[in-house]
């Protein structure tokens, strides 16, 4: 119900945010694409300031970093997405951007990730509804700053809701543990600000290409339970 509530709350806020697009000018459409890039900036920054003193492995983030970005690059993720993005929607790399920036807001934060594990285990949405609340009127903000092309977004959320309920409902409730959860927030953390810096034109940055680095403390836990690491 949590996962329905906060894909919904990102669908309608999104829907209300295109219709409001219509109606702006260039001059106040450039004024929000500036605060929401200052958005993905500060949240990216607060994610990082919070939780890197809670990382239980403080190189992990800056390996998952370089790792990602290595294996981003080899598979050549932002281009194919731009690419594909610009086929296929007008504005097309500023579509692209916004997509980037909003699915990593709606997914990296610790609600997002923790809310499924909280329904899968106990029935509990209220992470999932604090979650959704917010999310709203952020879509909000990102369908009156890019678009119609925004409406994607909900469907990647519900994806990564969906699979992290599927895997504490059915595989391991004890997997997604405070200290993957705190690894995975440092890590988006900084994936967020890098799409803050770009949306604020500070350095054009391939966040996409950056993004298998969310995968790296995963394995990296699911090897550490495997072999039995007593660390």
């Amino acid at each position: 119900m949590g996962i329905i509530v906060n894909t919904l709350a990102i669908f309608i806020g999104t829907l209300i945010g295109c219709v409001l697009h219509r109606g702006i000018s260039a001059r106040y459409e450039n004024a929000l694409f500036l605060a929401v890039g200052l958005i993905a900036f500060g949240v990216g920054i607060g994610y990082v300031v919070r939780e890197m003193p809670n990382c239980q492995y403080l190189a992990l983030p800056i390996l998952s970093l370089a790792i990602g970005a290595v294996l981003g690059e080899w598979w050549n993720l932002d281009g194919s997405v731009h690419g594909f993005v610009e086929r296929h929607m007008t504005e097309g790399s500023k579509t692209a951007n916004g997509i980037i920036s909003a699915t990593l807001l709606y997914c990296v934060g610790a609600l997002s990730i923790v809310g499924p594990v909280m329904l899968a285990t106990t029935g509990d949405n209220t992470m999932l509804f604090t979650n959704a609340s917010m999310d709203f009127i952020t879509a909000m903000v990102f369908g009156s700053t890019f678009g119609w092309g925004m409406l994607i977004t909900p469907l990647f959320l519900f994806a990564w809701q969906g699979s992290i309920y599927a895997i504490a409902k059915y595989v391991s409730a004890g997997f997604f543990t405070g200290d993957l959860i705190t690894e995975l927030a440092v890590v988006g953390g900084f994936l967020v600000m890098t799409t803050g810096i770009s949306l604020l034109k500070i350095r054009d940055i391939k966040t996409l290409n950056l993004l298998p680095a969310l995968l790296v403390p995963i394995v990296f836990f699911m090897v550490k339970d495997l072999v039995g690491l007593p660390f």
